[in-house]
Order: C-alpha cells, then structure tokens, then sequence
C-alpha cells in the first residue's frame, strides 16, 4: 500500500496502532517507498518508554532518509490501565515531560548535549557511549501530538511540531467553542 501511495504521488501515509504496531509498520514502510513521507497516526506513548520510543523515531528516522514524524497519542484511562497494564496520571502533563524528555534524548544524540532531562514523571541522565547511536544526517523526527480537550490542545502547542485533532469528534462547532 505505501508504495501504491507513493506511486499515485501522495505526499504522506499515516498508521494508526490498533491491532498492529505502528512503528514497525512505519519501518516496512519506510524500506518499500523512497519519496512519501511516514507518519504514525497514533503510536500510544505511555506503554512505551521515552528512550525506547526515542530511539525507534531516530532509527525510523535515519532509515527513511528524514522523512518520519512522530504522531503520539494517550489513548484513554481504562486502556492503559487494562489493556497496557499501566498506571494512569493527568495525560496532558505526562505528555509534555514525555516529549520534552524525547527532545533532550535526541539533542544529546545530534548535539552531544549533556544528558539532563529531570521531570516529575520520567528522568533521563545517563547516556554512556556505547547506548549513544550518534548524529545523523537528517533533523530530529519532527513530533504530532493527538489530541482532543484543552489541555491536550495546549500541550501540543507548546512542544508539538504538528498538531493532531481527533478525527471522530473534533467537528468545526467542537473546536470553535471548546479549543479555540
């Protein structure tokens, strides 16, 4: 299917993670297409570390020769808990420290920066040589954030590089009288 999209000149393909998992979906596409650009449309963040998630976004980036973006999402309390087995807290502050973490991860990868990401939810400061993949030749994945209340839609605005309105819901009248 990617390389049909391709073909029919489409500038992007998303994935959405349901049954299967975006990122290694996003990784075949990204070896069976040269030109499309990737997008996950959503990988849930919070059954995943933001080093492991990092580290699949810069791989995926690298592999794809910079054409990845990052569509995150927190999929909702009963599936975290019940179906991920995780633990649940206020999902528009978790994302923020999650994604400021994954951009202080990337920064000490592309910039040699110092490993120091100290937040209320996730830490990040140890980067030993041999877990450091090193620079690569493209910008860091760009991130979307999916979102759909208030905080949610601020959060995106303040770390995000694109901004992803639920698709279901999010009507003209919704994000006129409720996000704007």
């Amino acid at each position: 299917q990617a390389r049909a999209a391709e073909a029919a000149g489409f500038d992007c393909i998303t994935c959405g993670e349901l049954s299967h998992d975006s990122m290694l979906t996003m990784t075949v596409a990204a070896t069976a297409t040269e030109r499309i650009g990737l997008q996950t449309s959503v990988t849930i963040a919070f059954p995943r570390s933001p080093m492991v998630l990092a580290m699949e976004a810069w791989d995926l980036q690298h592999l794809s020769g910079g054409r990845f973006c990052l569509g995150l999402g927190s999929q909702v309390k009963g599936h975290n808990e019940r179906r991920f087995g995780g633990t649940w807290s206020p999902p528009a502050p978790r994302m923020r420290e999650y994604i400021r973490m994954m951009h202080a991860i990337w920064d000490t990868w592309q910039d040699g920066k110092r490993a120091e990401f100290l937040g209320k939810q996730y830490t990040y400061t140890l980067m030993t040589p041999n877990f450091n993949p090193g620079p690569i030749e493209h910008p860091r994945p760009k991130v979307g954030l999916a979102m759909v209340g208030p905080g949610m839609a601020r959060t995106a605005g303040e770390v995000a590089d694109v901004v992803m309105p639920h698709g279901g819901i999010m009507s003209d009248k919704y994000m006129r009288e409720v996000l704007l």
